[in-house]
């Protein structure tokens, strides 16, 4: 079951990478909302936000991009899941601190263009790196455990 082994795996990845934006936008929306509007603490607000994303990620994954793994009570893909998803997160922060000081040595002496922050920018193309990775994480573990009785 590799990757560009059939054409019903490409589409599902690429059912699975739109969700994954979906969910970004999930998740920084609900950080922005909490953290800004509603002055929640950052790391509270961060946890909510990465809950929200989670679970609009299952839903859509589980109604779109898996509809047809059904063997599975709701409970248990759930369950499997999110601990794919908190191992993704476990994976991604040293990803994003390694890829964050990395930049941040490249970027840190450069005179950016209209004003762009070097640690903004640093921390947005690190962030998207590690993303990146963990999506690959993400859809290769639920794809054969969460979701592995689809054909």
């Amino acid at each position: 079951m590799s990757l560009l082994s059939s054409r019903r795996e490409q589409k599902r990845f690429v059912k699975f990478a739109i969700v994954g934006g979906v969910g970004t936008l999930v998740d920084y929306l609900v950080f922005n909302l909490t953290a800004f509007l509603l002055g929640l603490p950052e790391i509270l607000s961060q946890g909510v936000s990465f809950a929200a994303a989670v679970t609009s990620n299952f839903i859509l994954n589980r109604n779109w991009t898996f509809r047809d793994a059904r063997s599975k009570r709701l409970r248990v893909q759930l369950g499997q899941y999110l601990l794919v998803n908190l191992i993704g997160l476990l994976i991604r922060t040293p990803i994003f601190a390694w890829l964050a000081a990395a930049l941040h040595t490249v970027m840190d002496p450069l005179q950016l263009p209209l004003d762009i922050n070097a640690s903004w920018l640093a921390h947005n193309l690190a962030l998207a790196g590690a993303i990146a990775v963990v999506m690959l994480w993400n859809y290769f573990v639920n794809r054969r455990w969460t979701f592995g009785d689809v054909e």
